[in-house]
């Protein structure tokens, strides 16, 4: 037998006789439509959104955020209201990856929900304009060239002065979605963070990781660490080191004990009066690990003892009655989900803030009843 009998050896011959036309314009096309890269991307082919032609629709009514319209073309992005945007990123992980998945698993949930809430009273199809610019391309590699990535796909959403609502992701994302923020923002910026962990160790496993986002993204000059408050903090697997670096820098890190002594909303208010002192807006960052593994298993680091759903609901409906200027949903791992309970949850919660928002008169438009029942008519004189 020789090498030029072998099946692979035709194979190899026979691909040189195939063209590239279709791929390439499929390529180009994909480069047109989800825009450049970050500059540290070396490969010129990769969209910043991804666009990925071989995945054949990757996006539809039935994948996109409870099914809103899907903005192929980014360069055609206009001024919605709300834009959602994957971040699917798990290279930050540093114990159980598949926050990968987290976007994918959240939008396919998200169909459960119509967009009308009858408590609140919104129905947030008839109030905002909202697309689902699907995923920024990250590189699982390289965790640097996937935060420029982020930062810069995240800025180019601040830029047509949209609400992002980013579908993450390991909380890693927190960093470069602050630092995309940042100049776009005329003072400074407060962070209000659920968490069970400080996030603020300046690095795990010599990497700047999912335990890190918070120690970088309060460097930014106009994103001060007095102006960062974190709710739910506690349990066992925490770090030191980055509650030497939150009690260091000023950080206000309130633990469940302090929620079950003072009440749910005196805890709110504290945040947003520290959150707000001298700030321009405020960013809101939701691990959902912060809620207890009973209800939230699908996460990378559960740590138990956590918030209840409806305590976290009514605190996010309290703090963001004063407006917020984006949104990101981190530590949604499908791999260990049961049932999408995780994904259903991470779900309500960006549904909850939307819809306080609207409520609130700060986003998009409420109807109150005078706009939206007919005029009554008298009625006849039954004298």
């Amino acid at each position: 037998m020789k090498r030029s009998q072998l099946h692979g050896t035709r194979m190899l011959d026979a691909e040189a006789e195939i063209p590239f036309n279709r791929r390439t314009e499929q390529v180009e096309e994909s480069l047109r439509n989800g825009l450049e890269s970050a500059w540290s991307i070396t490969d010129r082919t990769i969209p910043l959104f991804d666009r990925n032609p071989m995945l054949n629709g990757k996006y539809s009514s039935a994948t996109t955020f409870m099914g809103v319209p899907f903005q192929e073309d980014m360069r055609a992005l206009e001024s919605p209201d709300v834009v959602f945007v994957g971040a699917p990123l798990d290279a930050g992980t540093t114990y159980r990856s598949g926050t990968r998945f987290g976007p994918e698993g959240i939008r396919s949930i998200s169909s459960l929900y119509s967009g009308y809430n009858f408590e609140l009273g919104v129905d947030l199809v008839e109030s905002l304009e909202m697309v689902d610019a699907g995923d920024i391309t990250v590189i699982p590699a390289n965790i640097e060239k996937s935060f420029d990535q982020i930062d810069k796909g995240v800025a180019y959403l601040h830029e047509h002065a949209t609400f992002p609502v980013v579908l993450g992701g390991d909380h890693a994302i927190g960093y470069p979605d602050i630092r995309g923020l940042a100049p776009y923002v005329d003072g400074n910026i407060g962070i209000i963070h659920f968490d069970r962990h400080t996030d603020m160790s300046e690095l795990n496993i010599d990497e700047r990781m999912h335990g890190t986002p918070f120690f970088h993204a309060t460097n930014i000059p106009n994103a001060p660490p007095v102006n960062l408050v974190q709710i739910g903090i506690g349990g066992w697997n925490g770090s030191r080191y980055g509650v030497k670096n939150a009690r260091e820098r000023g950080v206000t890190s309130i633990t469940m004990t302090d929620i079950d002594r003072y009440g749910l909303e005196r805890v709110a208010e504290l945040a947003l009066e520290i959150a707000w002192k001298n700030a321009t807006c405020v960013f809101l960052s939701f691990d959902i690990d912060s809620i207890d593994p009973a209800f939230a298993p699908g996460t990378g680091t559960p740590e138990p003892g956590g918030l209840l759903p409806r305590e976290a609901f009514r605190m996010l409906q309290i703090i963001t009655r004063e407006g917020l200027c984006g949104m990101e949903v981190v530590e949604v791992s499908p791999p260990y989900d049961v049932a999408d309970t995780t994904s259903l949850l991470a779900a309500r919660v960006i549904c909850d803030v939307l819809g306080t928002l609207v409520g609130e008169g700060k986003l998009g438009r409420h109807f109150d009843r005078s706009e939206t029942q007919p005029e009554s008519t008298p009625e006849p004189d039954r004298a």
